[in-house]
């Protein structure tokens, strides 16, 4: 159960919007390491706090989820130590979530610091604990406060905090994950025979050697996606018999089921064409005039390079949604 300091910190949160958060990750940015820029970017569109609010002050969620089409996990409470571990600060999950836990619990919450600055502290805290730069600790720290408004606090108290890392994921250095996601594969002259054009590989879970597919030069990610037949459906109900990895429906940008973040390459992909653009914000991923942004639908995204992707655990229709219930806020304001 949560402390009195603990229901202070919670209010705390709860006073920040996206408007507020969008704010704070823009000071903190700069801070995050590299290896977890990108990444924390995405895990903020993955888990917008908007759907979160609205499911919980809806009178019936499971009616507006049927309504704005949500399909797989999008609830972040079943997920509250698992949700970003495709971030590199993943593997300091356990003390993350403890530091963050103690300073909920704790007097210093009354001490008139801002988010920012709190976050900051938080992961100064667990940078001197594990004698590891601070940067590595920014992002997945912003990702446990955000993670704590979403859930509260007694959720967010009770997951137990465990991580599922591999021996030789956990050992990576930063350094090596960055070269890694910049590397291109080798085009070998006994590979000429088999594919004239060049062929690269699409990796869509770093933390799993085994999860990558190839792709001729140029295919969109979903035509390449649908050669690796292994049963994924088995895993994820939103991904068809036969179809890769790659949650998707129509192929035609019109269901929104297949889109990723992408962690490294996204210089190696299509520009985002004016269709895609527009459909990416009426699903409501996100919005923005970047030529290659780090959310995209793979069925639009052609490769000409090795791409590093994350797979988003839902999908839905919910921008049309989320913008008229800002324009009723805000007239009521």
């Amino acid at each position: 159960m949560s402390t009195s300091s603990g229901v202070l910190f919670e209010t705390f949160l709860n006073q920040h919007d996206d408007e507020a958060w969008a704010e704070v990750m823009d000071s903190l940015l700069p801070l995050i390491h590299e290896v977890d820029q990108t990444a924390t970017r995405i895990w903020f569109h993955f888990y917008p706090l908007a759907l979160a609010r609205a499911l919980q002050q809806s009178d019936d969620p499971a009616a507006l989820a049927n309504k704005l089409v949500l399909q797989g996990r999008y609830r972040l409470t079943d997920q509250i130590d698992s949700s970003h571990a495709f971030l590199y600060g993943h593997r300091y999950w356990p003390q993350v979530k403890q530091a963050i836990i103690a300073h909920a619990n704790s007097s210093s919450v009354l001490s008139g610091q801002t988010l920012t600055e709190q976050i900051k502290h938080v992961a100064q805290q667990v940078s001197n604990e594990l004698n590891q730069p601070f940067s590595l600790f920014i992002g997945i720290t912003a990702v446990g406060f955000m993670t704590v408004q979403q859930v509260g606090l007694s959720a967010f108290m009770q997951a137990d905090g465990a991580i599922r890392l591999p021996q030789h994921v956990a050992a990576r250095s930063p350094q090596q994950v960055l070269a890694c996601r910049a590397r291109d594969d080798r085009q070998g002259w006994l590979a000429w025979f088999k594919y004239p054009d060049k062929v690269w590989t699409i990796t869509f879970d770093e933390n799993d050697p085994h999860a990558t597919f190839k792709l001729i030069n140029s295919q969109h990610l979903t035509t390449a996606a649908a050669h690796d037949k292994r049963p994924y459906h088995l895993r994820d109900s939103r991904c068809i018999i036969n179809e890769g990895p790659i949650p998707v429906q129509c192929r035609a940008g019109s269901c929104g089921t297949c889109w990723v973040g992408v962690l490294g390459g996204a210089e190696k992909l299509s520009p985002v064409s004016s269709f895609e653009r527009q459909r990416m914000k009426e699903f409501g991923y996100i919005d923005t005039d970047e030529e290659k942004p780090i959310i995209r639908l793979a069925c639009q995204a052609q490769a000409y390079g090795a791409v590093s992707i994350v797979i988003p655990p839902w999908s839905g229709v919910l921008g049309r949604y989320l913008r008229q219930r800002q324009r009723a806020s805000a007239n009521i304001g």
